[in-house]
Parts: structure tokens; C-alpha cells; sequence
């Protein structure tokens, strides 16, 4: 029996809708269908309508495609002046007929109509294609955010923690998967299969990800990890063709380097969370002497705070020289510190994306470097430097509760230290 059965192969016969007759007679146009579908109708030709609808749906022209969502936000939107009669009479009666009544008003139709489509085979990933859609017009189109807002609802529902599951992804997955890996990566392009094979095959070398039943060939977000002795501080390093891979026993620190969500559709639904944590108990179980869980990871935002900061009088000359590409290392990570302790949204929380994202998850900022990214991108967006946040999974609570609740970014004393470092002197001015 093979070892690696794959979760397309465990799961097909639990999840088998199959059956479906699409009604390719039905002449009707997409509007009514989807009426059809909320009706009476739909209760006994459900599959076959909303298979209908979808497969419409994917022949519209993007204009199309705007008007059927103008047609979610407004002809199955809630009916305001009816909640509000139903909202006075349960607070002076509040019977559980009444609340009924409530909350059936306070749904809009298209929450149910989403429900609905949702039956074929194949329906959940066309509905996560066509939220993708909606992205696409939402910002010519803010008023759409109400549908929008129904999508993210049903979605957070339909890809709770409860259905996800977690796979290795290691050289023996199937081809038609690591081709998703290769395609999906957003933080280190994977050149090509061997590239993919050095992340994959080393004792080294680990991949996870999260799939859900109904998507079985669809990660939704994958994390890449490395084990090494010691906290690095470069992924060209950790990347390099010539390295000697290490035996996972030597192995004392796991190292996130690449977090990657797949679904566009899916933004929103925060998995990262969920995948981290279950991630380092895998390892943990796995390889019982890690004693270090860290990441390495990009500072996004960096290089575009440090174009604001050139008329800083404290730190402008040292922004600008970085910004030149003739900054020291040791100016890289102190204005690379600076930024990811101290910059702060109008909101009070990190400008930088990724330290918000770890941050959220009860991560600390752990320690900082320079020349760590030497890739073009890494250049442009922080020139070169990169950051280790630090789980522990003793502290990620409280380390939570203070971000969420206080705004407050915790931070390992590395980090703290490079945040106040003394900078390179302002050049002497030349007199003529």
C-alpha cells in the first residue's frame, strides 16, 4: 500500500455529489434561475439549477459580471422598512416566533442564494472564483462591499478550522499539486522542479499546507520550512544550490521562510493562524529536540516608509542613503527596526503587513538583517533586509492580547537594541 495516499484519494467517496444534470435546455436567463433557485423549485431541482446558474455565470463578459452582482447587492438585499417593523415588534414581544421572523429579515437573500449554488460538484471552488470577480470590481464599485461582506461571512463558515486539513507536501505528492506549489508561491519564486525538489526532498526541508474537502486539489495556504541549528539570518543562504543539507536530528531551530496564501477568493479568511500552530506541533512531534520556532521573513513596506523619512532630521541622511543603495548594514537594520517597532498606522497598529500578520498571530520581533534578501525583489522592497519573528508557543497569548487589545509590539531584545542603535553621523558640509 502506498505510504503517501493523497487527500483527493481519501476523501472523493465522502464528499461524491455526484449526479449532477446540468439543464442545458432551460432557456431562461441567469436572473431567473437564481429566483428559481431561492423558490420552491429549488428545494427539488436544487443541484440541477444551481449548476445551471454557475456554469452562466462562467460564459458572462465582465459587464456581465457586474450587472448579476449589482443584482445580488440590490434585488436580494435585506428590506429595511420590514426588519424594522419585525425589530420593534420582538422587542416588545420577543417570542421565539418573532425571533424567527427577525432573524430570517436580517439575512440577505443572497446569503441564501450563495447557499444554494453551493450543491454541484465543483460549486465551492466556482464560488471562491467568483468572489475573485467581485475583488475585481469592488473598487470602482464600493457599494458592492455588501455583498462582498455576505461572501467573507459564508466563507469564514464553509473553511472553519473543523474542515480544514493539514498534508505534507514532500517530493511524492502529485505532480498536479506541486504544480499549484510552484504557481502559488508569493514570497521566493520556485525557479523550477529542482528548485521545487531542493525545498521538498532534504531531510532538511518541509512543506505543509491547508486543503478543504471540497477544493482536494486547491491549497489554500502552504508554509515552507527549513531546519538548521541556528536562527538564520539570509534566505539567499538557506536557498542556495550548494548548501549541505542537514540531518533533521542535528536540527534545533524550524524556520519558517515562505508563507503563501493560494486563494485570491479566499481574502480575509485568515488560515495562517491555524496553519502555524498546527504546523509546530507536527514538527514537534516529529523532531522532539526543535527547540526554536522562528520565521525569515520580508519587510514589505519597508523601502516606502524610508521615502517618507528623508526630511527627518534625525534619521533623513541615513533613509536616503539606504534608499541610494549605499547604506551599511548596520543603518539597514536599525532604520529596519525602527520601522517595524515604532511605525504605526492611523489605527494604531504596524504599517508593515507581514508584522501585522505575525504580530496578530502572538509572534515577537526577534532580530533583524541585512544583506538576507539579495534577490531583485528583496532589493526593491527592503533593501535586502529581513526579519525573524519568534512563536513561542508559552507567550503567543499574551503576546496576542497585548497586540489586539494595547497595540503594543512586542519585541526580543535584539530587536530592541537595533531600534535605538546609534546611526551613521550626518556627512559634514562642505564650504566652498
Amino acid at each position: 500500500m502506498q505510504r503517501n495516499r493523497f487527500l483527493s484519494d481519501i476523501l472523493t467517496t465522502l464528499f461524491d455529489r455526484s449526479g449532477t444534470i446540468r439543464s442545458v435546455n432551460d432557456t431562461r436567463d441567469i436572473y431567473a434561475l437564481c429566483n428559481a433557485l431561492l423558490s420552491a423549485e429549488g428545494t427539488v431541482s436544487g443541484q440541477s439549477l444551481a449548476a445551471t446558474v454557475l456554469e452562466r455565470y462562467r460564459k458572462l463578459s465582465d459587464d456581465d459580471k457586474l450587472s448579476f452582482f449589482k443584482y445580488l447587492n440590490d434585488d436580494l438585499d435585506i428590506d429595511a422598512t420590514d426588519l424594522s417593523a419585525l425589530v420593534a415588534t420582538y422587542a416588545t414581544d420577543p417570542t421565539p416566533d418573532a425571533f424567527k421572523n427577525l432573524s430570517n429579515a436580517a439575512e440577505p437573500r443572497r446569503q441564501e442564494l450563495l447557499r444554494r449554488l453551493n450543491q454541484p460538484v465543483g460549486a465551492t471552488a466556482d464560488i471562491v472564483a467568483m468572489r475573485v470577480d467581485l475583488l475585481h470590481v469592488l473598487k470602482d464599485h464600493p457599494e458592492l462591499a455588501r455583498t462582498n461582506h455576505d461572501f467573507v461571512h459564508l466563507f469564514r463558515s464553509w473553511f472553519n478550522r473543523g474542515f480544514l486539513v493539514l498534508k505534507t507536501i514532500d517530493w511524492d505528492t502529485p505532480a498536479r499539486i506541486l504544480d499549484k506549489i510552484v504557481a502559488y508561491e508569493a514570497v521566493h519564486q520556485i525557479n523550477d522542479w529542482d528548485d521545487l525538489r531542493r525545498r521538498l526532498y532534504p531531510p532538511d526541508r518541509c512543506c505543509f499546507a491547508f486543503f478543504h474537502p471540497s477544493m482536494p486539489d486547491e491549497p489554500l495556504i502552504f508554509v515552507e520550512v527549513a531546519l538548521t541549528k541556528t536562527v538564520p539570518g539570509s534566505v539567499t543562504k538557506l536557498l542556495s544550490n550548494g548548501r549541505t543539507p542537514l540531518g533533521a536530528d542535528d536540527a534545533k531551530v524550524a524556520v519558517f521562510y515562505s508563507i503563501s496564501n493560494c486563494q485570491k477568493g479566499l481574502t480575509g479568511i485568515s488560515f495562517g493562524n491555524l496553519l502555524i500552530k498546527q504546523v509546530v506541533a507536527e514538527l514537534s512531534l516529529s523532531f522532539p529536540q526543535l527547540e526554536t520556532f522562528v520565521t525569515l521573513s520580508p519587510i514589505p513596506g519597508l523601502t516606502r516608509w524610508l521615502a517618507t523619512q528623508i526630511d527627518d532630521t534625525d534619521h533623513g541622511h541615513v533613509a536616503t542613503t539606504i534608499l541610494g543603495g549605499q547604506g551599511s548594514a548596520a543603518d539597514i537594520r536599525a532604520m529596519a527596526a525602527r520601522y517595524l517597532l515604532m511605525a504605526k498606522r492611523g489605527d494604531g497598529m504596524p504599517l508593515d503587513p507581514v508584522a501585522r500578520f505575525h504580530l496578530g498571530n502572538g509572534a515577537e520581533v526577534y532580530d533583524i538583517h541585512a544583506d538576507a534578501d539579495t534577490s531583485d525583489n528583496g532589493i526593491a522592497q527592503s533593501s535586502g533586509a529581513m526579519v525573524n519573528y519568534l512563536y513561542d508557543l508559552s507567550q503567543t497569548q499574551r503576546h496576542h492580547a497585548d497586540y489586539v487589545f494595547k497595540s503594543i509590539v512586542t519585541a526580543a531584545k535584539p530587536a530592541q537594541s537595533l531600534s535605538t542603535a546609534a546611526l551613521s553621523p550626518k556627512p559634514k558640509e562642505t564650504t566652498s
